[in-house]
């Protein structure tokens, strides 16, 4: 096959045709261009009728505050304090797992989000309410973490180089993740101990077991608490500046969604069907399913 050249027709699916998504059929393409260019060697310069698919853009789910409730009186534990961290900082599941003690300023009820998306900074606010739990969370672990170094155990991973630079920082109070693990795990090749952060999937099954023993119907998430933050915040009254700032969004269009949430339906707008009256159209309630008044008798 030459050059530029296209393949064969029938070789490339009707992706379009076959009702896959738009991620599955981008990566159909991006597999093909690879199999001409990297194996054959015969990179296609076009492919004639084939369009990459655009992602079509959804409205995040969103909670209200009734069924947040529900959910975070459903979870017990490190799930509950995490979840409600979530819902309270709008943080996404991870940066709330890779917190470390050191990123935790419970005075000020601040929290520093490292090498969130995008590998940038940011801060967000701790929840008045998860104060306390977390103040008494931190000073039982930190007994526990001074006992462990005691015994030659105690380390985590640490970000980069520091290790090599700075080796005592792996048993550092300060390094230590606010939500570790149960068990700590021996590593293979240096033979040390070492204890990683809560694992993803612990809560991720606990907030979806949550929502369904709640009755919730709506897609509710881990992620879906942070679109809940946001859309809640504006609620409040809070200019959308702040909330992208607290969510760590780039552009403000980014968070102007969930602005497109807010002004969608609900009680906020009023139907102009409710406005008409006359038989066959919108009625009370109460009226519709009331009892036919009784016959005459004759």
């Amino acid at each position: 096959m030459e050059k530029g050249t296209v393949p064969a027709a029938g070789t490339v699916p009707k992706a379009r045709h076959r009702n896959v998504a738009a991620s599955t059929q981008n990566q159909a393409l991006a597999a093909l261009l690879f199999l001409y260019d990297a194996v054959l060697h015969a990179p296609l310069d076009h492919v004639a009728g084939v369009v990459r698919a655009r992602k079509p853009k959804r409205l995040p789910s969103v909670l209200s505050h009734e069924e947040v409730t529900r959910l975070l009186a459903g979870l017990t534990g490190q799930s509950a304090t995490i979840a409600t961290l979530l819902y309270g900082a709008g943080l996404r599941l991870m940066e709330a797992l890779r917190l470390r003690v050191k990123d935790l300023d419970l005075d000020r009820r601040e929290v520093i989000v490292r090498e969130a998306k995008g590998n940038k900074d940011r801060v967000s606010v701790v929840p008045q309410c998860l104060v306390p739990d977390l103040a008494a969370s931190l000073t039982k672990w930190q007994v526990e973490h001074a006992r462990e170094v005691g015994r030659g155990a105690g380390r985590v991973r640490l970000p980069t180089a520091l290790a090599r630079k700075y080796p005592a920082l792996e048993t550092a109070w300060g390094w230590q993740w606010v939500f570790p693990a149960e068990r700590d795990y021996r590593d293979r090749v240096d033979g040390k101990y070492y204890r990683h952060h809560v694992h993803e999937s612990t809560v991720q099954r606990a907030v979806n077991s949550a929502a369904r023993d709640a009755g919730i119907v709506k897609r509710a998430t881990c992620h879906t608490l942070r679109h809940s933050f946001a859309t809640h915040l504006l609620e409040g009254g809070y200019d959308i500046r702040t909330v992208q700032e607290l969510l760590g969004h780039n552009d403000v269009r980014t968070t102007m969604i969930y602005a497109h949430v807010l002004n969608r339906g609900g009680p906020l707008i009023r139907s102009p069907a409710d406005g008409l009256l006359g038989p066959g159209l919108c009625r009370p309630a109460a009226a519709e399913h009331a009892s036919p008044p009784p016959r005459p008798h004759r």
